[in-house]
């Protein structure tokens, strides 16, 4: 049994938590970057306790969230879902997604439905780590730059501001692999159906430009001016207005956002991500993430589609400069 303590225990080494408490702001520093950032399930939910605390925390009105190294973050770290993604017959265990240690409690047996939409649906939920910017009640900034995918990309468009390098590529790998994402109806909401669709239906990332042009982010500087742009943002916003007044302006915001169906979002993706082991594909060479993951390795399974795509489409910076 995979213990949650352990994983927590081990992920806050990849975690940076600082406050400047002259200035209330706390900065939130994903530290893994020879991974590329990408977040493990104690990492998210290390996370997720995080911005909890800065929310409570009176010494705390902005909370900026950034990556350190070149990128902001790829997303989840994919190779600890192997096994759920496979389909093998073999049963798993995802109660340490739950943050369950209990070997009393049995996990619903793959086959069934609860296997993947029990978990599916808990992402929907703050505490699994996907989605505590939205009920966070002070002011959030994401710094992006490099790749901003999948797990990070949901922190990106949940966040009050975000402020980008020019350079920075923004999508979900899991619109190839799988078809969607926890956070699809917020997507559509922020980026616009139409441009939203393309990024779904193509796959492809998009450019600090083209998500400009969508209104995705509120600034795009330089890389080299992309901290001290950050800053600036984070102390307009530090000096404005008491807390107690952010609080009501953040609950009338949430109150929006639900009444634009936030939340029932994230619950309607969840069960249309429990629906993955009914999707079948289509021809013997469509990508199949699990067993193509054992058989290939994860590295080549996502090179391999990702030189399929234009090189101005592909995910990989490295691809992209390829013919």
């Amino acid at each position: 049994m995979i213990n949650i303590d352990d994983l927590k225990s081990e992920a806050k080494k990849y975690i940076r938590y600082e406050k400047d408490v002259v200035n209330r702001i706390a900065y939130l520093t994903f530290n893994r970057p020879e991974s590329l950032n990408s977040t493990s399930v104690g990492m998210r939910q290390v996370y997720a306790d995080l911005v909890l605390q800065a929310n409570i925390d009176d010494e705390v009105k902005v909370l900026v969230i950034r990556g350190e190294g070149d990128n902001f973050g790829g997303g989840g770290d994919l190779s600890e879902q192997a096994d759920m993604l496979s389909e093998g017959d073999e049963d798993v265990s995802l109660l340490h997604e739950f943050g369950i240690n209990d070997p009393s409690v049995k996990y619903p047996p793959k086959g069934s439905f609860r296997f993947l939409h029990g978990l599916t649906d808990h992402y929907a939920k703050a505490s699994a780590g996907n989605r505590p910017l939205q009920e966070f009640k002070k002011i959030s900034i994401v710094e992006a730059k490099g790749y901003c995918y999948g797990w990070h990309f949901y922190q990106a468009a949940d966040a009050d501001l975000l402020v980008c390098s020019d350079d920075t590529l923004f999508g979900h790998p899991s619109f190839r692999y799988a078809g969607w994402g926890p956070r699809l109806w917020t997507w559509i909401e922020t980026i616009g159906l139409r441009k939203f669709q393309e990024m779904l239906f193509t796959g492809r990332p998009f450019t600090a430009k083209e998500m400009d042009a969508c209104n995705f982010v509120n600034s795009i500087v330089p890389r080299e001016k992309l901290e001290e742009e950050t800053k600036k943002y984070a102390m307009a916003c530090s000096r404005t207005r008491p807390m107690d007044v952010v609080a009501v302006q953040k609950t009338f915001i949430e109150i929006y956002k639900q009444n634009r169906g936030e939340y029932m979002g994230s619950l309607l993706t969840g069960f249309v991500e429990g629906m993955l082991p009914m999707m079948k594909n289509d021809k013997k060479g469509d990508v199949q993430l699990g067993d193509d993951v054992f058989e290939k390795g994860l590295n080549n399974v996502v090179k391999d589609l990702d030189m399929q795509y234009p090189p101005e489409w592909r995910l990989s910076r490295s691809n992209r400069r390829k013919p």
